[in-house]
Parts: C-alpha cells; structure tokens; sequence
C-alpha cells in the first residue's frame, strides 16, 4: 500500500474540496494504474456512480450516485484533537500576545512568555468550538487532560470521527464536559457500549443532527449518556420509534425534526415521564390518538410535557388537534404549515380555534395567548359551533343539555365553555354560511358624534380588517389632521352602550361588529 495511505483506511473518514465521506475501497481498478480509494460520500449530490466501474462493483452506497473513486493524495484523513486544538486557538493566542506586548509602538522581547501564555489560555478553556476541523482521533494517551481538562462544551460538529470509540477517547480526558455537538459525523456504534459508560458521566446535551442514525442505534447508544437531558436528532434516518426502556429517562428536550416518523410509534416516547418539550416538525405526522383517555379527559401519557412542535406536517383534521387538549400540561404548541390549516382563508379564526379547541395554550405559534385572546377566541368558538350543538341535542335548560356522544368527541371543550359562559342564545345560533366574499363584508357606518354637522360615512369593509388601516381609512375619508383617534361601537343588540375599541392589531370581528352597526369616531 502507498505510504501515504494510512494502514487502516478502509472505513476511515476523509474530506475533499468541503466535502466529507467515508472510505469503502483502497486498491486499484482496471484498467487505470495506481492505487484509488471509493468513497462514499455524506452528500450524495458529491457523488458520481454506485461504487461500481465498467460493470465491477468495488463497493456499495446507500444512495445510486453516492460514490466516487479518489487519489489518496486529493483527500485529508484528518489530524489529532491536540493537533486541531493548536491549529485553531494558538493562532488566536499569538495574535493576543503580539497586541499585548506592544508598548508606545515599540515590541517588547519576553524571552519564554509567548510558551507560558499559550499553555495559561488553553487550560482555561471552557468551550472548545472545532467544526469541521478535520478531528480524526484523540491524540497522544492523556495530553488532552493536561492540555484542555476544563472543558464544559465541545463542538467537533462536521469532522471525520468514524467511531463513537474515537470520541470516547477525546471526551474520557474532560471530567466535567456537559455539552457535546457531533453534528454532521458519521459514527460506528461501539461494540458494547456499556464499556462507555463511565466516558460520558456528567454529559447533559448531545446534538447529533444528519448523522445517518437510526432509533435503534440510538437506543444502543443511550446507556453511554446516563444522564442525558436535552438530544437533537433531527435530518437522521429515524422511522419506527421503539420504547426507550431504562435509557433516556432523564430526558427534557428531544428534537426529532427532520425524520421521516411512523405516526403510530410517535407515543412510544411516552416512556419518557420527564419530557418537557418535544419537536417532531416536518416528520409527515397526520395523525396522533391517546386512546387511553375519552374526550374532555385527561392522558396519562406525556405527563410533563409542556412544549410541541408540529410544524410542516400532514395534520388535515381538527380531531388532531382536540388531542392535544388531553396532555396535561402543554402551555406551547406550534403548528404552522399544516394542510388543516391552509383550508382557513383568515389565519385569525385559525388560531382562535387552536385557542379554543386546547385550554391551557399561552404561546402559539411564537405569540402569547393574553387573557382578552382567550375570552374572544372561546365566545366565538361557542357561537361557530352553537346550532350544531343545538341540533345534536344540546339545550340552553342545563337539564335538558344532552348533546350527542358524535357532538362531543368533535367538540369535547364545547360543554366546559358552555358552563363558563352560558349557553348561546338564540341570537347567536345562525348557521354558518359558506364562505364567500360578500359573507365577510359588513356594512357599517361611521359617525362623528363631536362633529354634529359632519354626516355619517357608510362602508363595507372585510370583517378580517385591522383596526389600525381601519383608523388609517377614517384618516383619508374624514380628512382629520394629525390626531389620535378613538373608536367605540354601538349595536343593536346592545341599546345605550358603547364598546371600546381599543387594540390596533385585532381584527374587526375581534370586536364582534356585525353587518350594520354604527361606529363612532372621536379624536383629540
């Protein structure tokens, strides 16, 4: 074999030109001469063919076009940890000490100083940040324990470790490391990785995103990280998702983004009592049940579970989301993106009903749920779903309120919001119209009652209208001067009372204002 090719190349990790691979192939392939390496690349777009040449094949990849056959000299093998360590941080040192010893302009010779210095600054290292610096291997035996030994958090993000071995060797040397990002590397499960298991004691987050793992090869790993509370594992190659018996369970924060999910194993993370949040966005979820509790109850499962991402997924029914309103504690959900949610022409009904369909949301989406957010977002709810109630058998007469067990699996928060505000009177109970443009407009009419000789101004405006281009129409029509206004409404409903209008960013039906009432306008 070349000398320059390492003796145990085969399956050893290399880069090229920004991209990284792993070796499947060291010999020579007719009819060319000289020595080649197949590799198989992370990103298969690097690639060429299938490890195959002329009809031979040399090696095998995941992906058709996922291989290429490279001289050894064109690829790195990468060099030590130590190595790297002073590639990247002595270079920083030497720029500090050229500035520190600068004195009125003139350089002061400091015979020893620049050595001592140096060794002083690694030491006191307590983040070492490595991405893509070409880490292979650990080094000298115990040279990482006298060179970096106060290391809290380590990124070797994007190197060319090939084994969970190899970075048990690096972080065995960092007594007190808590924070590890692997990110980007492609590693070997070590053999018996209770072995590991004293490599990685104090160990809380670990980031392994597109690494090309599966749940099970995680699972065989998660007896190394005992202590384990935070795991990112998105862009991986995770489906079925097996209970994590005795591992994992001091877990708080998983990030399964990015895979693509089996729906019906999502609730075998439930073994995991201590969750608090839990990220399966752009997974291809459509569907989540807790079969174990009946609707308007509460699931034993996810008990501590207060924070979900659900984003880019398949969700298309709004039963979905009323299973949400069985975990027992979950305060933010996101879930933009979702097919269920595309059918609703304005987002602010979309997020009204995720308001009212889930009672202890205080965030969605990012946005705070404020105590006024809720109370609108229930009345409507309320008065949306009022005559389907009415005709499933529910009544304003709490004795005779027996609405259909079909009523109340769609809507298993309706009765709770019934008891908390009353039932919906008959006013209220109008059948929903399809939706149509002209349904969205209301006729209103605009009145200065401090201006007696101004006349009322009538308009149809979209009830998704916000009040501030409300108030900037009023600003153009009324030819009002720079002012601040102030609107109420008044409703037939309501003879002698004014409602104030007192948040810009809501929407006109925010307010309730239906077609034919009369807002005032004032200003100072």
């Amino acid at each position: 074999m070349e000398e320059d090719v390492p003796s145990d190349a085969l399956g050893r990790r290399v880069a090229h030109d920004g991209e990284r691979g792993t070796v499947r192939f060291v010999g020579s392939v007719p009819p060319t001469t000289g020595l080649w390496l197949g590799v198989e690349w992370d990103n298969p777009g690097r690639g060429k063919h299938n490890g195959s040449h002329e009809g031979v094949y040399y090696f095998t990849c995941r992906h058709p076009k996922g291989g290429s056959f490279v001289r050894p000299k064109k690829v790195i093998f990468g060099v030590d940890y130590l190595t790297a360590v002073r590639q990247r941080y002595e270079i920083e040192v030497q720029q500090v000490l050229e500035e520190e010893c600068q004195i009125s302009t003139k350089k002061v010779e400091m015979v020893g100083f620049e050595d001592v210095s140096k060794k002083q600054k690694v030491e006191k290292l307590t983040e070492v940040a490595l991405r893509m610096g070409n880490v292979s291997s650990s080094g000298p035996a115990d040279q990482i324990r006298n060179t970096t030994p106060h290391v809290l958090l380590l990124d070797l993000s994007a190197n060319l470790l090939c084994s969970w071995d190899d970075v048990a060797a690096i972080v065995d040397q960092m007594e007190n490391l808590k924070e590890l990002l692997l990110s980007y590397n492609r590693l070997r499960v070590p053999s018996d990785p209770l072995i590991r298991l004293h490599s990685f004691p104090c160990l809380r987050v670990l980031s392994l995103t597109n690494c090309a793992l599966t749940w099970p090869q995680l699972i065989e790993c998660a007896p190394m990280w005992p202590q384990l509370e935070e795991l990112y594992v998105s862009s991986n190659e995770i489906t079925e998702l097996q209970k994590p018996k005795n591992v994992l369970q001091f877990l708080k924060v998983l990030d399964l983004s990015s895979n693509p999910l089996v729906d019906s194993t999502v609730l075998n993370l439930a073994e995991l009592q201590r969750l608090e949040n839990l990220n399966i966005s752009k997974t291809g979820l459509s569907t989540v049940r807790f079969d174990d509790a009946l609707p308007g109850h509460k699931t034993r499962m996810f008990p501590a579970l207060k924070i979900l991402a659900l984003n880019r997924n398949n969700i298309s029914e709004w039963w979905v989301i009323n299973e949400l309103e069985k975990l027992q504690n979950l305060v933010q959900l996101s879930c933009r993106q979702n097919p269920l949610l595309s059918l609703e022409t304005n987002p602010n009904t979309v997020k009204q009903q995720l308001i009212a369909r889930v009672g202890q949301l205080e965030v969605i989406d990012r946005c705070t749920v404020l105590a006024e957010d809720r109370r609108g977002a229930e009345l409507d709810y309320r008065k949306m779903f009022g005559l389907e109630w009415l005709e499933s058998g529910g009544h304003q007469d709490p004795l005779q309120n027996h609405p259909s067990a079909r009523f109340t699996a769609q809507h298993p928060r309706y009765q709770i919001l019934v008891q908390k505000y009353g039932a919906p009177e008959d006013g209220e109970l109008k059948k929903q119209e399809p939706f149509a443009l002209k349904n969205q407009l209301l006729s209103i009419t605009f009145v200065c009652p401090d201006e007696t000789d101004r006349k009322p101004v009538v308009k149809k405006l979209p009830d998704s209208m916000i009040v501030q281009k409300v108030k900037g129409l009023l600003y153009r029509l009324l030819k009002i001067p720079g002012a601040e206004l102030k609107l109420t409404y008044t409703s037939s409903k309501m003879v002698g009372k004014e409602i104030e209008i007192d948040n810009d960013l809501k929407p006109l039906q925010f307010y309730s204002i239906e077609d034919g009432d009369k807002v005032l306008v004032r200003w100072v």
